[in-house]
C-alpha cells in the first residue's frame, strides 16, 4: 500500500501572525532562515518571537517570511513520538504567552521530487539574481514526491525546495488530533489534480 505524504501550508484560518525567531536579546540570527533549511542545528541559545498580527492562537503555525514551523507543546509531543530523529524541537517564548512554544526544525532532506507528475516547475537559472540557487525550484505547483524514495521517513524537507516541509499521513492524522492547527496539509503523493 503506498503511503501518502502531504506538504504543510499556511491554513487559511483566523490566526495569530508571528514574526520570525530571534534571540533572546531581540538580536537577528545571522541566518535567520536556519530553521528551515534541513539540516542540524548548534544550540542557538534561548530564542523568541513576538506576535507580529494579533488573532485567534493557533497551536501549530508558520512564523515569519520564512515560514519557521512554531508549535504548541502537544504539537511537539506529535513529533517527538512520531519523529524523534527527524526533527529538533527548539524551545521558544511568544511574547505575552505563558505556553510552552518550540521551533519544529525538520534535520531530514530527502530528494524525492517527481517533476514528471508535478504541475509545473520554474527553477532558478544562471541569470536569475539568486546566486547559488542555480538547479533549485524557484517555485513548484501541483507538487508531486515519489514515495518510494522517501526511506521511511516521517517528516523532511525536499532537496533542491527546501520551502516545502512534507509530513506522512501519520503525522498528519495526529496533529489534526491536536486541533486548532493554523496550517493546512496538500496532498503531495498520487495522481497529479488539475491540468498540466
Amino acid at each position: 500500500m503506498e503511503r501518502h505524504f502531504y506538504s504543510v501550508v499556511l491554513g487559511d484560518v483566523p490566526q495569530w501572525l508571528l514574526a520570525t525567531p530571534t534571540r533572546e536579546s531581540g538580536e537577528a540570527f545571522d541566518e535567520p532562515w536556519m530553521f528551515v533549511d534541513g539540516r542540524v542545528l548548534q544550540d542557538p541559545g534561548p530564542i523568541k518571537t513576538r506576535t507580529s498580527h494579533p488573532g485567534e492562537k493557533r497551536t501549530f503555525v508558520f512564523a515569519g517570511v520564512e515560514e519557521t514551523p512554531i508549535g504548541s507543546e502537544a504539537i511537539a509531543n506529535v513529533f517527538r513520538t512520531l519523529a524523534p530523529d527527524a526533527v529538533q524541537l527548539l524551545p521558544v517564548s511568544v511574547e505575552g504567552s505563558l505556553e510552552r512554544h518550540f521551533v519544529v526544525n525538520a534535520t531530514r532532506v530527502v530528494d524525492a521530487i517527481d517533476e514528471a507528475r508535478c504541475r509545473e516547475v520554474h527553477r532558478y537559472d544562471e541569470d536569475d539574481p539568486a546566486p547559488g540557487y542555480e538547479g533549485e525550484y524557484n517555485w513548484i505547483y501541483g507538487l508531486r514526491i515519489d514515495p518510494s524514495k522517501t526511506d521511511g521517513a516521517q517528516v523532511f524537507r525536499l532537496k533542491k525546495f527546501k520551502v516545502s516541509f512534507i509530513v506522512s499521513g501519520e503525522i498528519k492524522d495526529a496533529l489534526e488530533g491536536v486541533g486548532n492547527l493554523g496550517v493546512s496539509f496538500e496532498r503531495v503523493t498520487g495522481p497529479s489534480e488539475g491540468p498540466k
